[in-house]
């Protein structure tokens, strides 16, 4: 099966959220765990790393474009990530400061679009799927059901509709629609007196899939639905959940760099070094008997810092440490601030983000905070599961997924969650888990059941692997 991906984003050469890691970890599982023959479209940016820009191998890929001075673009490729990865280089539209935010993002990636379907046409023979990700692969979705029937190529090609985070919905003016090549495909783009890329792609794919399956009933609702849930229910029997993977190589604590000490689910013990290394890299004093709570995350409203904020002092008088990693709405930075100043022996903070500083968090911290108001997947808590750190997450999206509640009974579960959406019921679902931290066997049970759990891109692959065949008997 030969599967062509199309992302505007993917590690390591371009990342704003979980988009890029799946986009950059699911073609190397597919290949190395399914046996597919996977491969990677993505725009050249101008922050692209210069070390994963690959050769040139095309110069002259012709694009019909409204524009003359913009038809001709060059593509390079590089198998960096363990797949074939085609990088679409147009200057004019991609090398500028950041990936997205301008007026013309719209024009942008309707741009990408037609430059990647008409490099998969020089790659060789038709895939049998293409793989689009959020708005951004909207129009290559409308085009390739227009191409269906008009070009031979494409006749037996497929797609896949991948949602990661249905609020971002790529809406532009349609009058625009006529000069990006559009306008005999106005209907599926219209939505709310606006033309939508993303409720385009959710009409005309083939397939739909949400990055978790409790994500997947999520967005049919009114509540997460962001004005397309009637879409969604309709699709209903086209949409599937596959819960996103974790790179279990960047992401393991018996060889991770980046800490201070290895362990594994065998030997725990030089987890107690990086908890050390954590206390001292944040200048917190040494207490290894106290517990410490991480963070790692974009200061926003949807990761629930309005719950941390109200909740902030409720935690400290718990003595637990607070340490976080994240940068964003101001009002919360500076409340992170704040705090900071307020209990400096207690909290430690991180303004923006840090690879480095995440992974020591993952292997330092005992417990793990998420509290999203809505979470499409998310990938911390996995990590912290490999990590053996406790996560602590509302019961939404993936995290609802991923984490089970603890059983101090039974002991089962590998975390703590907590359904309501409200600063109280964050505090009690910490205090319950900070009540079975001070159960030393019983938190080593709770560990042990986390790092026991399989969340890698070879167990993922193998859905995507079972989803694209059925797809291509439709």
């Amino acid at each position: 099966m030969r599967v062509i991906i199309i992302a505007s984003e993917a590690v390591p050469f371009a990342k704003t959220g979980g988009l890029g890691d799946v986009a950059g970890a699911l073609p190397k599982a597919l290949r190395a765990s399914a046996g597919i023959d996977a491969a990677l479209i993505v725009p050249f940016y101008e922050a692209t790393p210069q070390a994963y820009i690959g050769e040139e191998i095309i110069s002259d890929l012709e694009i019909e474009w409204h524009e003359a001075d913009s038809r001709r673009v060059r593509v390079r490729q590089t198998g960096i990530t363990g797949a074939p990865v085609f990088l679409i280089d147009a200057p004019r539209y991609f090398r500028r400061p950041g990936f997205y935010g301008y007026a013309d993002d719209h024009e942008r990636f309707a741009f990408f679009s037609r430059a990647a379907l008409a490099l998969v046409k020089r790659l060789g023979d038709a895939p049998d799927i293409v793989h689009l990700n959020d708005w951004f692969g909207g129009f290559a979705a409308v085009e390739l059901k227009a191409r269906r029937f008009s070009d031979p190529y494409f006749a037996r090609t497929r797609t896949l509709f991948s949602i990661h985070n249905l609020a971002y919905q790529g809406t532009f003016d349609p009058r625009d629609l006529p000069r990006l090549g559009f306008h005999a495909n106005e209907y599926a783009f219209m939505s709310n007196g606006a033309a939508s890329a993303l409720k385009a792609g959710l009409s005309v794919s083939d397939c739909l899939s949400a990055v978790s399956p409790t994500y997947a009933r999520e967005i049919q609702t009114a509540a997460h639905g962001y004005g397309l849930d009637w879409l969604l229910r309709e699709r209903s029997n086209r949409l599937v959940g596959i819960t996103n993977g974790i790179d279990d190589e960047e992401w393991n604590p018996a060889s991770d760099p980046y800490t201070a000490a290895s362990f594994d689910i065998n030997n725990l013990d030089g987890k107690r070094e990086c908890k050390r290394d954590l206390l001292r890299t944040f200048s917190l004093p040494e207490d290894l008997e106290r517990p410490i709570i991480g963070s790692v995350t974009r200061l926003t409203p949807q990761k629930g810092f309005d719950l941390v904020r109200q909740a902030a002092y409720g935690l400290l008088d718990t003595g637990a440490f607070f340490v976080s990693v994240g940068s964003g709405a101001n009002e919360y930075e500076d409340f992170l601030q704040n705090l900071r100043d307020h209990a400096p022996h207690q909290v430690g903070i991180y303004r923006g983000y840090s690879d480095a500083l995440a992974h020591k968090i993952e292997a330092g911290a005992d417990m793990f905070l998420m509290p999203s108001l809505f979470e499409p997947c998310g990938l911390n808590q996995m990590y912290s599961m490999r990590y053996g750190t406790v996560p602590i997450v509302r019961a939404t999206g993936g995290l609802d997924d991923t984490v089970t509640q603890f059983d101090r009974t039974r002991g089962t579960g590998t975390g703590f969650k907590f359904t309501p959406y409200t600063a109280d019921a964050m505090l009690e679902s910490i205090y319950e888990a900070l009540f079975t931290f001070a159960e030393p066997n019983l938190w080593r049970k709770l560990q042990i059941n986390g790092m026991q759990v399989d969340n890698s891109w070879r167990r993922v692959a193998l859905d995507y692997a079972g989803l694209y065949q059925a797809i291509t008997e439709l």
